[in-house]
């Protein structure tokens, strides 16, 4: 395991469990990839704090019980093929590549797709595929996805995305704009798309 140490574990202890996160796979899979590992060097000191942190390009790595939240709001089970829109620092990512038994993840801006590239690289994930393109139209090569994480709020649900989620599978996305937006979990049910706000939340625009 990389990472694990008593301020991670605390972290997840005290900004996580006692929040409601249940899921014993989401708490393991955290306590197993180090916050600290994903954010530049000056943030290290706040690496474990309740909050975003900065990245490069005016992007953000999330709350560390956001990324929590979202994971177990994916109901991932190990057998999963799963899409990530939005790699950033790659936090979310590795979270994720211990949960399911795939991950295709996609990047947009290209110092981001550096970034956690670099970051990801001593986890030696052989499940994981790192993608530097536009994830609004997903991933039609390999299509459907049980699972979808969307970390950047679009205005509003890219139909792709909906086409490209597997019958009976679930994607967790946030939706609008700065003034306002609203964290989902859709089920795909008999084609449909069935959406159920959980929270509000604040993520940077999907670009």
């Amino acid at each position: 395991m990389i990472g694990g140490n008593s301020r991670l574990a605390r972290m997840i202890e005290e900004q996580i469990r006692h929040r409601g996160i249940h899921d014993q796979r989401v708490l393991d899979a955290m306590m197993s990839v180090d916050r600290k590992h994903f954010v530049p060097e000056q943030y290290h000191r706040n690496a474990y704090h309740d909050g975003p942190l900065p990245l490069v390009c005016e992007q953000t790595i999330s709350q560390p019980y956001i990324v929590a939240l979202m994971s177990q709001l994916l109901e991932t089970t190990p057998d999963c093929h799963c899409l990530e829109i939005g790699t950033g620092s790659g936090y979310q990512t590795a979270i994720l590549a211990r949960l399911c038994a795939t991950v295709i993840s996609i990047e947009i801006i290209p110092e981001l797709h550096q970034m956690a590239t670099r970051n990801l690289k001593p986890y030696s994930f052989d499940n994981l595929v790192l993608i530097q393109d536009d994830g609004r139209n997903g991933f039609p090569d390999e299509p459907p996805f049980d699972r979808i994480m969307v970390t950047a709020a679009p205005l509003s649900l890219p139909q792709a995305l909906g086409e490209q989620l597997k019958e009976g599978g679930i994607m967790v996305i946030p939706v609008g704009d700065r003034s306002g937006q609203v964290l989902y979990r859709i089920r795909k049910i008999d084609g449909r798309l069935e959406q159920e706000p959980v929270c509000g939340v604040l993520f940077v625009p999907l670009t």
